[in-house]
């Protein structure tokens, strides 16, 4: 806060307004690129106990090379709602031993062609273990996805790599899992083609990952579910949502208030 000038700032509710498509045309550029790298190299480290400007630092650093005053506006307004939250934290919970015996959820989401310049996607995702966030990532996908399914699908590709990691993680520290982990998808169709044998031919571009995941979902080392896009919390990681939103999913990923949890006395299990 103090590097951007920005101490004593007036504080604000999201990180991001939800209208707002950042784009690297058009506008002057920013008179201190350094200074801009400088910041967002620091929200970065940031983002390691506060996930949920994971997409905005994200999509902000994709401007390093020449960042604008357009992209120094947004990271102004990044810093405004740190002012306002600089107390908050991410919550790690002290579950029962049942609880624990261990239950892995994850939410897989993308922002199909949400890119304003060349219409690349994005994926965001986040795992639970029990009701602790260990897991989350905001990103850029690397090619033009055809269409939602596609997009939505190389996000759940991603997820699933990543709860493969993490059982195999467990099982090396002896940590059963009670149950297959499972990976809420708000496409309906992605949620099909992860259990459909059948290779339709909207699918046949990107079939490495179709049949990655299948494969877990055949051997039912994970398992696929449909939710309603107003109950996808990976939606925090994709683009900027609503005011409202924001703060709902915020608190579901257990994003609190440290002060006010260390003043409120611990309840026995």
């Amino acid at each position: 806060m103090k590097k951007a000038g920005m101490v004593g700032c007036t504080a604000c509710h999201t990180p991001l307004p939800s209208t707002t498509k950042i784009s690297a045309l058009g506008g002057s550029n920013f008179h201190d690129p350094s200074l801009y790298r400088s910041v967002i190299g620091s929200l970065q480290y940031l983002t390691i106990t506060r996930p949920e400007i994971s997409f905005c630092v994200n999509k902000l650093a994709q401007f390093f090379q020449s960042p604008l005053d357009s992209h120094w506006k947004m990271v102004k307004r990044v810093l405004r709602y740190l002012n306002g939250t600089a107390s908050y934290g991410l919550h790690l919970k002290k579950d029962s031993e049942m609880n624990i015996a261990m239950k892995i959820t994850a939410y897989s989401d993308s922002d199909w062609a949400g890119d304003p310049d060349d219409r690349e996607s994005t994926t965001g995702y986040c795992v639970f273990l029990g009701s602790n966030l260990v897991s989350w990532a905001s990103k850029k996908q690397t090619a033009v996805a055809r269409s939602s399914t596609e997009a939505e699908y190389r996000s759940m590709a991603e997820t699933v790599a990543e709860l493969v990691w993490i059982r195999n993680l467990m099982a090396e520290l002896k940590l059963a899992i009670s149950e297959a982990p499972v990976v809420y998808c708000d496409n309906l169709s992605a949620v099909l083609l992860a259990a459909n044998p059948i290779l339709h031919s909207k699918s046949k571009h990107f079939k490495i990952d179709l049949h990655f995941v299948r494969d877990h979902v055949t051997n039912k080392e994970i398992q696929v579910s449909h939710i309603p896009g107003a109950t996808q919390v990976a939606d925090i990681f994709t683009k900027a949502i609503p005011s409202e939103t924001f703060l709902h999913f915020r608190t579901r990923l257990n994003i609190c208030d440290q002060q006010a949890v260390a003043s409120t006395p611990e309840r026995k299990n």
